[in-house]
């Protein structure tokens, strides 16, 4: 998430006013430079590799980065004859990717002639990310999609009572939450695992967030009602940078009645309001839930 996804300013939905007229919902393009190395990594080949790469951001869409081709390696690039048209952008032209050890047909595409009033994107080179075997800004590996420069993540200790419920059943209660603030995502509660009191079933689904890590989730058994699947979530290995939540677990607040000091919660509407999305339900990926 960030300033083109969600309720972002420039998303689809903005929760936000401007003192001017911004570009209509879901068409805002803007392209800037990246200060990172990015490498692209195809069967343990790395077939691009930039320090003046560029990413572009797209109102509904996570950041894409795009590569000079002179950073792309042109033995791997075979042209191929799928074509594509963005109203924003024009026609896309397409190369499949011809590695050593593998081939990924249409991976890559770039804009030969974009149209007028597109950022400077002609020629510019872009992969499917979930289509690359590897990605690295600097010596890192980043999953899901690029970590978008304007999003950000606030984890606070709390002293908030925190009560969630669900269909009158008690499931957590806690005064010891720490409180993780994500851009255009709902407020998520992280509670100690002793404050919980539903019993948990551990599932076999993990997703990925580039901000945080993999995390793996548990159902709740409710008496008599069955299982509700894959409520909770919990980082038990995250990225430096979400340390604070290590071990502690989140119920998807779009599905559970949430009190704090007493007061009940709306349930917020998001791509988690029905159950969790797996990478095969996105294209690209894209599985930050807060």
């Amino acid at each position: 998430m960030g300033m083109m996804t969600g309720n972002g300013p420039f998303g689809r939905e903005p929760a936000g006013k401007f003192n001017f007229e911004p570009p209509p919902p879901g068409k805002a393009l803007y392209l800037e430079p990246t200060l990172k190395r990015i490498r692209v990594v195809v069967a343990g080949e790395t077939i691009a590799d930039s320090r003046q790469a560029m990413i572009l951001h797209e109102s509904g869409h996570q950041p894409v980065y795009y590569f000079p081709p002179e950073d792309v390696r042109d033995d791997v690039l075979e042209p191929s004859d799928r074509h594509t048209r963005c109203p924003k952008k024009g026609q896309a032209s397409y190369y499949t990717i011809r590695a050593p050890e593998r081939v990924v047909e249409a991976g890559a595409w770039y804009y030969p002639d974009p149209i007028a009033g597109a950022p400077p994107i002609k020629n510019l080179i872009a992969f499917y990310w979930n289509r690359m075997d590897g990605w690295l800004e600097e010596d890192e590996e980043v999953f899901v999609h690029p970590r978008d420069p304007y999003h950000r993540i606030d984890i606070l200790r709390s002293d908030r009572h925190v009560r969630i419920s669900l269909d009158g059943q008690l499931l957590a209660e806690s005064t010891e939450a720490v409180a993780l603030f994500e851009s255009n995502l709902p407020a998520r509660w992280y509670l100690p695992a002793d404050d919980i009191v539903a019993e948990l079933e551990p599932s076999d689904t993990i997703t990925h967030c580039p901000y945080k890590g993999a995390a793996g989730y548990h159902s709740v058994k409710l008496d008599g009602k069955g299982i509700e699947m894959d409520l909770v979530w919990c980082y038990t290995d995250p990225l430096p940078e979400a340390i604070r939540i290590k071990g502690l677990h989140c119920f998807f607040n779009e599905r559970v009645d949430l009190e704090l000091d007493g007061e009940l919660q709306q349930r917020p509407e998001s791509p988690w309001s029905h159950g969790v999305r797996t990478e095969a339900q996105n294209a690209p990926p894209a599985q930050t839930r807060g």
